[in-house]
Formats: structure tokens, C-alpha cells, sequence
């Protein structure tokens, strides 16, 4: 048995002499009792943890969300309101999620608590979902933005910087915070923090310049503020999505729960502070915007950073690029450090090849799944070039799959209500949250079906692969045997991990 790898202990296994256990333990508790074991250490404190998400949450999507929410809700007024009820509605499943990370301890965040749940099949729903659409799509997008915003200063007067650079330096981009997490964990956050700081000085230089500017009478965007606006549900629910990817984010601490020190103190803490600072901000960095820029050319604008700095900054215009740049960096490591904690949980319940759920022995950081990680989000590169067609792509997927871990909250709640609870919260908040969700998967239906029945799609090749990968774990072909078990010896070797 691999070091990682555990049996999983039914849910009516758990009680013992009519009691529930204090909490659901790490993963690695049932593993093998070793001496040797080589597993993730606790090194996130409150800060970092704060810093995780929220440095995962602010990225690309404030800056290029803002002309897609302006221009399905038609006026400048419901775009404000979008962008504070996206927010509110993102804090409430964060709300949710603290209960959720502090009764089950695991890392793997959504895809430990419906395996703890309902078990093996839904949760590779999750797992499959999460490591092929959800975050390598995020990363894509991310990446694409850091290089655009980074290029655009040597292509002065060009709508567009052209593809190649951009494509280029997103590799680079992905290589270089691929490396740093292979390294050194301690790396990776002292990363996190520093360009999260970074971007919240970026954010708020925005929204200090925005105020000035209202002060100076630039107030011209909020005279009838809802005039134009549209009374099509369907363009409103994707001015939703758009303001909640740009939010999308919020539940990364929980994908590394086990290397978190106090996770029952810390989780609660660092969701809550962090998840207001986000919705505060993001509110009024769109005020700003809309305080310098008017509304009918913000609407037609993919690069509102950029339109910002040349209205206000003059020759220091410069300075919102690299303020982006900053954003995107520091939240692309921010997913790539918690996306590969997601493969590694899936590796030791054994529904990914074995290597995955190793770790280097000398640095303990999850090597296999780290590169894994980023050969995904590259092919994501390669292949989407609109940055809102992936973001639609990935927003029916994202929300229905959420959806089902908050249910899991409600489920378990029924299911075994003596389970250690350390943060309670009342059921109104995961049911109003639940009801939300089904009507956000549920109305794009008909105004967007090409990229919802292709989310659906994908979302169902889970099925086949899930029957295919346990009829191998019974079967188990000798020839295909022995080819995993080479791969995995050469993977060990190579990488040095275990």
C-alpha cells in the first residue's frame, strides 16, 4: 500500500458505542504507521491563510469582468448591484464552507466532503470536473490575462497584443510558478503573500485615484444610474456569472486544510475577514472604473486596467499593467498551489494513478501533482483563445458542483447530526444558497446552451471513466499492470517522491 493510500471507512462504520467521532479526520490518519511516512506538513497560518484566498480570488476577472457585467445588465447602476449580490451570494458559500472545513478536516476541499458523504462515484464526479475543466480553465485564463497586461505597454496604440507573445509568456509564466511549488512549499507562500500584498496596494492606488476623480465632479456615470437597463433574465444571470468567477476563489483554503495550523480556528477566521476585504474591494474598484471611464466605452473595453491608467496617469500609465500583472501572478500560484493538493487527495483514495498523491521526500511538496497541474491548464492554453468563451465553459460546471458540496453540508446535518461541529451555522444560509445555485445552473439553459450542454457534456465523461478505472482495480490486466507499475518506479526515481 502506497504511503497516502487508505481504505475508505464507511459512514456507518464511524459510530462507536452510539457516538459520533470529535471531527473527521486528515487523510493520512488511516494511512500506515510508519516512522518514514512522508506527508504534508502544517506551515499556513491565520495570514497566509488569508492571504491563500484572497490572492486566489483577486486576479484576472476584476479586471476583464466589468465590461461583460455592464454590457448583460445595460446599466451602470444593476452592473454595481451585480457585482455586491455576486459578492454577497460568494460570502455565504465561503460561510458555508467553514462549517464544512472545520468538521472535515481533509485536504481536497469539495472533493473530500462529497466522498465523505455519498462516496467514491459522485465524488470522482467532482475530482473529474475539478482537475479537467474548473481549475486548469481558471489557470488558462489567468495566465493569458498576466501576459496580455504584461505585453501591452510594448504595443502602444493596439486593440489587441498579438497572439504569440501572449502565448509565450503565459508558458513562462506557468513554468516559473511550477517550479517555485516543486521547490519549496515556504516558497510558494512567501510567493502568495508577497503578490497579494502587491495587488491590494495595485487595488487600492484604483480606488483612491476613482475617488479623487469623483470629488472632482466625474460623476457623470451615475446620473440615472439604472436607465437602459435590461429586463432579460437570461442576459442578468450571465452578468452573474461574470461577477461570480471574478470571485470564483473563495473556497481555496479548504483544498489545503491539512496544512493549516489550528484549521478549526483558522478556516472560520480566514474566510470570513478575507471574503468581505474581496466584495469591499471589488465594489469599489468598480466604482473607480466607472468614475473615470463612461459607460458606453467601458462596455466595448477588454482591458479596462489598461483605459484606466491612459485616462488618468498620463506617461505613468504604465503603472496599471504591471498593477494586473501583479493580480494575475500572484493568482495563478495561488490556484496551482491548492489545485495539486486537490490531485493529491484523489491520488490516495485511489482514483488517480498512485504517483500523484506522492510527495518529494526532501522538500515534501507534491511534486507529480504540481506538474500534472500545469500540463493541463498549458493544453487549455493552446487550445482557447476567448477568454469568455472558457469563462461561460467553466461557470455551469463550477456552480452545480458547489452546489453539491453545500448539500453535502445539509446532508450530513441529517444524516449524522451528533458529528462534531466546531463552527455551527444556522441551515437557512446552505438551503437559500442551494435554491440560488439551481437557479443560476438552470437559466442559462436557453440563453446560453451551446456552452452549458458542452459543460454538461464533460461533466459526464466522469461516468465512463470512473466504471473504466474500477473495473481496472478489479481486473487488473497484467500487461497494464506492469506499464503503471514501470511508470510509477521511473516517476519515483526521477522525481524523487514517495
Amino acid at each position: 500500500m502506497d504511503i497516502f493510500e487508505e481504505e475508505r471507512v464507511p459512514i456507518r462504520n464511524w459510530k462507536e458505542d452510539g457516538r459520533e467521532p470529535d471531527a473527521v479526520k486528515p487523510y493520512y490518519e488511516n494511512s500506515m504507521k510508519r516512522e518514514d511516512t512522508v506527508k504534508p506538513r502544517p506551515k499556513i497560518g491565520l495570514i497566509s491563510g488569508i492571504s491563500i484566498i484572497a490572492g486566489s480570488v483577486i486576479g484576472s476577472g476584476i479586471f476583464i469582468c466589468p465590461a461583460g457585467v455592464l454590457r448583460n445588465t445595460g446599466s451602470v447602476g444593476v452592473s454595481l448591484v451585480i457585482w455586491v449580490l455576486s459578492g454577497l451570494f460568494s460570502f455565504l458559500g465561503a460561510y458555508c464552507y467553514a462549517e464544512l472545513g472545520t468538521t472535515i478536516v481533509r485536504s481536497g476541499g469539495d472533493y473530500a466532503y462529497i466522498y465523505e458523504a455519498f462516496g467514491p462515484l459522485f465524488a470522482f464526479f467532482r475530482l473529474w470536473v475539478e482537475c479537467l475543466i474548473v481549475r486548469p480553465v481558471c489557470q488558462a485564463i489567468v495566465a493569458l490575462t498576466f501576459a496580455e497586461y504584461i505585453l501591452m505597454p510594448f504595443y502602444p496604440g493596439c486593440s489587441r497584443v498579438p497572439h504569440a507573445p501572449t502565448i509565450i509568456l503565459a508558458v513562462v509564466c506557468v513554468f516559473l510558478l511550477t517550479f517555485i511549488n516543486c521547490w519549496d512549499a515556504k516558497w510558494a507562500i512567501r510567493t502568495q503573500n508577497f503578490f497579494t500584498a502587491a495587488k491590494l496596494i495595485g487595488l487600492a492606488i484604483i480606488i483612491i485615484t476613482g475617488f479623487v476623480q469623483l470629488g472632482r465632479g466625474r460623476t457623470r456615470n451615475f446620473d440615472s444610474a439604472f436607465d437602459g437597463t435590461t429586463k432579460d433574465l437570461g442576459n442578468i444571470s450571465i452578468a452573474f456569472y461574470l461577477a461570480l468567477f471574478a470571485y470564483n476563489g473563495w473556497n481555496s483554503l479548504n483544498f489545503v486544510a491539512e496544512e493549516l495550523h489550528d484549521p478549526e480556528r483558522n478556516i472560520p477566521k480566514a474566510i470570513i475577514v478575507s471574503s468581505i476585504v474581496v466584495v469591499v474591494i471589488y465594489f469599489l474598484v468598480n466604482v473607480a472604473f466607472f468614475a473615470v471611464i463612461p459607460s458606453v466605452i467601458l462596455v466595448e473595453t477588454p482591458a479596462v486596467g489598461v483605459l484606466f491608467g491612459t485616462s488618468v496617469y498620463g506617461s505613468m500609465a504604465w503603472i496599471m499593467p504591471l498593477a494586473v500583472a501583479l493580480s494575475t501572478f500572484g493568482a495563478y500560484n495561488g490556484i496551482l498551489f491548492t489545485t495539486s493538493r486537490l490531485y493529491l487527495a484523489g491520488a490516495r483514495q485511489s482514483q488517480m494513478p498512485e504517483v500523484f498523491g506522492m510527495v518529494q521526500i526532501d522538500r515534501v511538496t507534491p511534486v507529480p501533482a504540481a506538474l500534472l497541474t500545469s500540463l493541463v491548464s498549458l493544453l487549455y492554453l493552446a487550445l482557447g483563445r476567448n477568454v469568455y468563451s472558457l469563462i461561460n465553459l467553466v461557470s455551469i460546471v463550477n456552480w452545480l458542483s458547489i452546489g453539491t458540496s453545500v448539500f453535502v453540508l445539509i446532508f450530513l446535518r441529517w444524516k449524522r447530526p451528533n458529528l462534531r461541529r466546531p463552527f455551527k451555522i444556522s441551515l437557512l444560509w446552505p438551503v437559500l444558497y442551494l435554491l440560488s445555485t439551481v437557479f443560476l445552473s438552470i437559466l442559462p439553459l436557453y440563453r446560453k446552451p451551446l456552452e452549458t450542454g458542452v459543460g454538461i457534456l464533460l461533466i459526464l465523461t466522469a461516468l465512463p471513466v470512473y466504471f473504466l478505472m474500477s473495473l481496472y482495480r478489479k481486473e487488473k490486466p497484467p500487461a497494464l499492470e506492469n506499464l503503471t507499475d514501470h511508470l510509477t518506479r521511473f516517476a519515483q526515481k526521477t522525481l524523487l517522491v514517495c
